[in-house]
């Protein structure tokens, strides 16, 4: 039986967040750096434990997105892993539902930077690829980033959020050490 918690990183005790820092290491093969944890924290955290072992994570932070004109409140999901010898079972799902509850209740938009193995997940489940061109505020100005292009998705929640038309402009994302998105 999988349980499926929902907690902000205040709450989580340092072992906590040790084990969810494993897992995040060992489902990215060691390509999970630093600034990418670093990334992952201050907002909430979904968790499913399998057994009492922590075997699925993502969380959702905020971040703000200028389009049209306006700057978007979006809950930006970071760091959305399952174990290795868990996957094909159905928990990423159970995070992107608890991911997409907190958009829903919370932001105008959601986003995201999938890699290849993850892109099916967030397409499948009525997130976009955005069409349109993909920047930063960076410190020296607006930076577009044509490698996130074809890369980030969006998603707004079912009767409320904000209607993107990526023929309109591009998304422009507040500036962060590391990768940007």
């Amino acid at each position: 039986m999988n349980e499926v918690s929902l907690r902000h990183t205040s709450q989580l005790s340092e072992g906590e967040l040790r084990r969810v820092r494993e897992l995040l290491d060992a489902a990215f093969e060691g390509e999970f750096g630093g600034e990418d944890f670093e990334h992952a924290l201050g907002g909430l955290h979904v968790l499913v434990h399998e057994g009492g072992e922590l075997v699925a994570h993502g969380s959702v932070v905020q971040r703000r997105v200028l389009h049209r004109g306006r700057a978007l409140r979006t809950g930006y999901v970071e760091a959305v892993a399952v174990r290795a010898d868990r996957r094909r079972r159905g928990l990423g799902a159970l995070v992107m539902e608890a991911v997409e509850g907190v958009v829903e209740r919370a932001y105008a938009l959601g986003a995201l930077s999938a890699s290849a193995d993850g892109a099916r997940l967030y397409a499948g489940r009525g997130w976009r690829v955005w069409g349109g061109e993909i920047g930063v505020l960076g410190p020296g100005g607006p930076e577009r980033l044509p490698e996130e292009e074809g890369a980030t998705y969006v998603w707004t929640p079912p009767g409320g959020g904000v209607l993107l038309d990526p023929t309109t402009g591009p998304l422009w994302f507040d500036w962060r050490d590391g990768d940007v998105l």
